[in-house]
């Protein structure tokens, strides 16, 4: 049969029309029955309160799930960490042979050596942290915000350690103070020249990460380290001696779950912390939903059904805002004509950049897929700091396959001046792809082979390109997956744009 000249374009529109009219008609459909629940003399009927009551406990749990992201997120890394290291402000394990994706937490960096402690302003008071030199740090709360520091000679330092720190890499001690304390510390008690913290939750997060120039050598970063100190405000002399258990050996899951074991995680949380009155009306969310601090979690078989449902809803949600609706963010892509998404676009900790608004979308994107945040991760610093451009799509905007074969060209003169690394991550949990590969990562520090221009090709695929092996990252046939090109301390042809990786291009 041979179709009439124009007769594709209008029967692609007439596709398009029936496709659009089914979404529309299931919408108004589920929508529809809300909108007509039957009323009788002015009242419910005895279904219609159900359905609505149900429908209103669904909705507020799925918001209450998206708007905990970060501190769940968090905490999940928190009880996961304990179980297997043990509680306490001396356990910091530390990673000392790099992360791998035998441990799962959300993005985490092969390229550096980790630490990462929970302390517990509430159990044991101010606590001291005496930050060893050569560290990249932070100190963020339990809802991912940066503990607001000192000012000094202008600037109020918030979050940063180390060398983005206030401390300026040589090592400080920093002196961290829970929301309910009153005044200022007592004389005497705080350490000549240390930098107060002050934290809007109890539970504090403390971050370490610390470079090396030779994969194969990691004796420096882990001294430096294990140079770290902790103990109550006061009580150095007593204080329990410091554990620096070695992460890599006792896999831990820190990933927090997509069913109802979140709300439940999430009443541990809520009882175990601060009340932020900023937070009264989204507790009263959590109250609808069975959560509230001081009372016991126990909803009914029912209320269980609807909590587990909606919790993997709002993962789904969370995983339609960071692969769809960043990108349309005002600064949502890096560049107009690539994929690369930027997940700090507002530059902002809070992601208030506009201060009449927190972007939620930004918010539960990123905290869905990441942890930890401070100024010296979302400003843009030229020769300073880190940034994290992540793409889920291939040059023709498909979503990553772990089945296919894809390149990556990196022009010549890769502006980090520390180091450039790329990471692929499980497109669900986002921890580090478990791709067989001893890091699921490539960095500046393997010496992957460049062309003779000077630029760098990365392969990705389930099978190594012959000849083209260092350069190569396997991918799972199967899975999805996204990759993050972190630059530390980017240079000015980042900024200005007139440095641009490519995009991931399929390839045979």
């Amino acid at each position: 049969m041979k179709l009439a000249h124009g007769a594709i374009p209008r029967l692609a529109v007439a596709v398009t029309a029936i496709v659009m009219s089914s979404a529309a008609q299931a919408q108004t459909s589920r929508y529809g029955a809300l909108v007509d629940a039957p009323f009788e003399k002015d009242y419910p009927t005895a279904d219609t309160a159900r359905s609505l009551r149900d429908e209103l406990i669904f909705q507020r749990a799925t918001q209450a799930y998206l708007w905990a992201l970060p501190a769940i997120n968090i905490w999940a890394m928190k009880e996961g960490s304990e179980k297997v290291f043990g509680a306490g402000y001396n356990v910091l394990p530390v990673w000392k042979e790099r992360i791998t994706a035998s441990t799962l937490v959300t993005t985490p960096n092969s390229d550096v050596v980790y630490a990462m402690g929970y302390l517990d302003l509430h159990k044991d008071g101010p606590l001291v942290v005496e930050a060893p030199q050569g560290v990249q740090g932070m100190f963020d709360d339990f809802f991912q915000r940066p503990l607001v520091g000192p000012t000094i000679d202008g600037r109020t330092w918030i979050g940063d350690v180390g060398l983005a720190g206030p401390d300026k890499g040589k090592g400080g001690t920093y002196v961290l103070l829970p929301p309910d304390y009153k005044g200022e510390p007592p004389k005497g008690s705080v350490p000549p020249g240390a930098f107060v913290y002050r934290s809007r939750t109890y539970n504090v997060f403390l971050f370490w990460r610390t470079f090396f120039s030779d994969p194969k050598d990691l004796a420096k970063p882990n001294a430096q380290i294990a140079a770290t100190r902790i103990y109550p405000l006061g009580q150095k002399a007593s204080a329990k001696p410091m554990q620096f258990p070695d992460a890599n050996q006792q896999p831990a899951d820190l990933l927090f779950p997509r069913d109802i074991r979140y709300f439940e995680m999430m009443s541990r949380f809520i009882d175990s912390e601060y009340v932020d009155p900023a937070d009264l009306d989204m507790r009263g969310f959590l109250h609808t939903i069975g959560i509230e601090k001081g009372r016991p979690f126990a909803p009914t078989p029912d209320m269980r059904t609807l909590l587990d449902s909606a919790a993997q809803a709002g993962f789904k949600m969370s995983k339609v805002v960071i692969t769809e609706m960043l990108a349309q963010e005002p600064g949502g892509k890096y560049y107009p004509d690539r994929q690369w998404v930027n997940v700090f676009a507002g530059e902002d900790t809070s992601f208030q950049s506009s201060h009449t608004f927190t972007n939620l979308e930004q918010r539960s994107g990123y905290f869905t897929s990441a942890y930890s945040a401070s100024p010296g991760m979302v400003k843009n610093l030229v020769g300073a700091g880190a940034k994290y451009p992540v793409t889920f799509r291939d040059k023709d905007g498909h979503f990553l396959d772990g089945g296919q074969s894809y390149t990556l060209h990196l022009p010549p003169d890769i502006p980090a001046k520390n180091f450039w690394s790329a990471t692929v991550y499980d497109a669900t949990t986002a921890s580090g792809l478990d791709n067989g590969q001893a890091h699921p990562s490539l960095n500046k520090m393997d010496q992957p082979v460049q062309n003779a221009d000077g630029s760098t090709d990365l392969y990705f695929g389930p099978n190594a390109p012959a000849g083209h092996e260092k350069n190569w990252l396997r991918t799972v046939p199967g899975k999805g997956y996204f990759v993050i090109f972190r630059l530390y301390s980017p240079e000015k042809a980042f900024f200005d744009q007139t440095w641009k990786p490519g995009d991931l291009e399929k390839t045979s």
